[in-house]
């Protein structure tokens, strides 16, 4: 496993590709995971405060992230506990409108199946936006329309919105998401934890 960490935190496949975008940044990988996580969190790929501090979700996303789950930073950033695996474990740059870039193909390509072989049998998964949600559950669908469909996949797996604070209209429109959704989530959140892998 560190063996792995090491590689991904090595990795430079994306080097020309982000000398090419507006940031015009070098890759820094920011794999987060061991082997033994009970909670998994998937998302699309790092933003660039994450690619300044090296922590995942170290933002506001974060922040609301957390409030959802109801998990203190302790337990979130403890890698016996969580695995944050992204689709992409680089920041991948700003468009000219100042809009995050997709998540490079070639990152789960290279990385992805490894990764989760490496974890082995999570309890519990979360999937966070569209990237990480098509991946893991095959047939492509709006966030929206997966995520009304959450009991499809419950009680093993989420799909949730990004949280990001530019959803939050989002979710004024869908209060169902907190009120039906998230108390779910929160039950098998602190069943997961509990679990011994």
């Amino acid at each position: 496993m560190i063996d792995l960490v090491d590689e991904i935190s090595a990795c430079r496949l994306c080097s020309s590709r982000f000398l090419g975008t507006v940031t015009q940044h070098t890759p820094r990988p920011v794999p987060w995971f061991r082997p033994g996580a009970k909670v998994l969190i998937c998302g699309q790929a790092p933003g660039m405060r994450v690619h300044e501090t090296g922590r995942p979700f170290d933002d506001r996303s974060g922040d609301r992230l957390r409030d959802w789950l109801k998990m203190d930073e302790a337990t979130f950033y403890d890698q016996t506990q969580v695995a944050i695996v992204p689709m992409a474990f680089c920041f991948p740059g700003y468009n000219k409108s100042g809009s995050d870039l997709a998540p490079p193909k070639i990152c789960a390509q290279t990385w992805r199946r490894r990764v989760l072989a490496s974890l082995g049998n999570v309890p519990l998964t979360i999937l966070i936006g569209g990237y990480a949600q098509n991946w893991h559950l095959g047939e492509k669908m709006s966030v929206t329309d997966r995520v009304i469909g959450w009991r499809d996949h419950a009680p093993a797996v989420f799909p949730v919105p990004h949280p990001s604070w530019r959803n939050t209209g989002w979710l004024k429109k869908n209060p169902w998401f907190a009120d039906e959704l998230l108390p779910e989530l929160r039950t098998q959140v602190e069943k997961a934890l509990e679990t011994n892998v």
